[in-house]
C-alpha cells in the first residue's frame, strides 16, 4: 500500500545518520517521501549545511526558519516555539502517514508536538539511550512516549524503551543507521582527505569533538579543562564546529583562537559524512564529548578520550576512556589512549551499535506497519505486582 512519510532533518548530524534512510526511501516504489529541512540546516553561521542536501539530490518539501542567532538557553527555548508554529502549518498542509524523527536534540519536540495534536503516527530513531549530562536525555524519553514506533540502536536500549511501558510489537533493534555509511561508501585516502581539506594528516592527529553541556549552569564549564590539557599536548589538532546549543559560540570562539596558535590545526565549520568518516579512519583519536565518540569511533577500533559528564550513561565499547574535566586527568587519558598497548586491547572490538544495515530495517517497517487506528492508540504494558 502507498504511503507518504515525512522525514524531518534539523542540522548535519543527525542528517548523517538519516542519510541512507532517506536513500531507501526514496527508491521505494510504494513511498513518497517528503523531507522537511529546519534549524541549523538553515543557519549560514553553521555552515548552511541544507546546500549539502541539495547536492545529494533529495528534494526538499519544506523549510523551517527557526533558529535564533542567539547563544543562550532562552534562545534555544524560543528556537521551540517558532519551529512549532510553522510545523502547525506544514504538517497540518501535508498531513503525511507517518512522520519520522530522530535521536534527542531540542528542537525535534516541535514536530513530535505538532505531530501528536494532529493525529500523524510517529517514528522515532535511537530511543532508549542515556546522556545523563545533557538535556538531550529528557528530550529523547520525551519524544520516545510521543512515538508510536521505534529504531533502537542497541538491544540494551529496545529494553528500555519497552521498560518506559512502549507494547514490544513497537520496539525494533535497527542498529545506529550513521553506521551504514561504512557499508554503503568508499572512504576517502589520507591523500584525498589532504587535498579536500587543504591539511596535513600526521600519526598524531587529534579529531576534537566538543559540544555544550546543556544541563549544567554554565553551558561551558567544562571546557576550560579541555582546552588546558589541548595546550599541555603535542599534536596536530582538527576540530568540528559545536552543536547549535547555549555556548557554543564560545566554544567556537576558543577552538578558533586555538587552532590558529597551533601549526597544522584547523576548524571546520561542517564537514559532510564521506568526508567526517574517513577522518575517524585516519586521526589519531578522537576527543570531546560527542555522542560520535560512542557510537561511530568503535567500528574503526579508534581510541576515544570521552570527557566531562555529557554522556554519562550511555553504552561504550572499550575503545572509550571516560575522564574527568580536569586538564592533568584528560592529558592523562591522552596518553593512554596513544599507547601502543591500549590500541592492541581494540583488536576484534565490535561496535555495540549495529552492523551497518539498519536503514533496511527501519525502511522494511516503515512501509508495512499497519495505518489503522491501532498504530495511533497504545496500550501501556501492565504492571506486574
Amino acid at each position: 500500500m502507498s504511503r507518504t512519510i515525512a522525514v524531518v532533518t534539523s542540522s548535519r548530524a543527525d542528517y548523517s545518520h538519516l542519510y541512507w534512510p532517506l536513500r531507501a526511501l526514496a527508491e521505494h516504489a510504494d513511498v513518497q517521501l517528503k523531507l522537511i529541512v529546519f534549524g541549523a540546516h538553515l543557519s549560514p553561521e553553521f555552515g548552511l549545511t541544507v546546500q549539502e542536501i541539495e547536492r545529494d539530490g533529495f528534494p526538499i518539501d519544506g523549510r523551517i526558519e527557526c533558529l535564533l542567532s542567539s547563544d543562550t538557553d532562552v534562545g534555544m527555548a524560543k528556537t521551540i516555539g517558532l519551529a512549532t508554529l510553522s510545523f502547525a502549518d506544514l504538517l497540518g498542509s501535508m498531513r503525511p502517514d507517518i512522520l519520522l524523527i530522530i535521536a534527542d536534540r531540542y528542537e525535534m519536540l516541535a514536530p513530535a508536538s505538532v505531530a501528536l495534536a494532529l493525529r500523524i503516527p510517529i517514528a522515532h530513531i535511537e530511543g532508549g539511550e542515556v546522556s545523563e549530562g545533557a538535556i538531550d536525555d529528557a528530550v529523547r524519553n520525551a519524544l520516545t512516549k510521543m512515538s508510536h514506533v521505534h529504531f533502537t540502536s542497541t538491544e540494551m536500549a529496545r529494553e528500555r524503551v519497552i521498560a518506559m511501558g512502549e507494547e514490544p510489537w513497537r520496539v525494533h533493534r535497527a542498529g545506529a543507521p550513521s553506521l551504514d555509511h561504512l557499508i554503503e561508501r568508499k572512504l576517502y585516502s589520507k591523500q584525498e582527505l589532504e587535498s579536500r581539506l587543504d591539511i596535513r594528516l600526521g600519526g598524531d592527529t587529534l579529531l576534537v569533538a566538543y559540544h555544550p553541556v546543556t544541563l549544567l549552569q554554565q553551558t561551558t564549564a567544562e571546557s576550560d579543562a579541555l582546552f588546558g590539557a589541548l595546550a599541555a599536548i603535542e599534536g596536530h589538532v582538527l576540530f568540528c564546529y559545536p552543536n547549535a546549543d547555549a555556548g557554543s559560540r564560545t566554544l567556537i570562539q576558543r577552538s578558533r583562537a586555538f587552532a590558529a596558535s597551533r601549526s597544522h590545526s584547523r576548524i571546520f565549520t561542517n564537514l559532510d559524512a564521506l568526508t567526517y568518516w574517513s577522518l575517524l579512519a585516519q586521526v589519531e583519536l578522537l576527543l570531546g564529548n560527542s555522542s560520535s565518540g560512542i557510537m561511530e569511533t568503535a567500528s574503526f577500533r579508534l581510541p576515544t578520550v570521552n570527557v566531562g559528564i555529557r554522556q554519562k550513561g550511555r553504552e561504550r565499547a572499550q575503545n572509550v576512556i571516560d575522564v574527568a574535566s580536569n586538564s592533568e586527568d584528560i592529558v592523562a587519558a591522552i596518553q593512554r589512549a596513544r599507547s601502543p598497548e591500549f590500541k592492541e586491547l581494540l583488536a576484534g572490538m565490535e561496535n555495540p551499535y549495529g552492523d551497518g544495515h539498519a536503514s533496511q530495517r527501519i525502511v522494511d517497517v516503515l512501509t508495512t506497519v499497519p495505518l489503522d487506528r491501532c498504530l495511533l492508540i497504545k496500550r501501556a504494558t501492565e504492571i506486574s505486582h
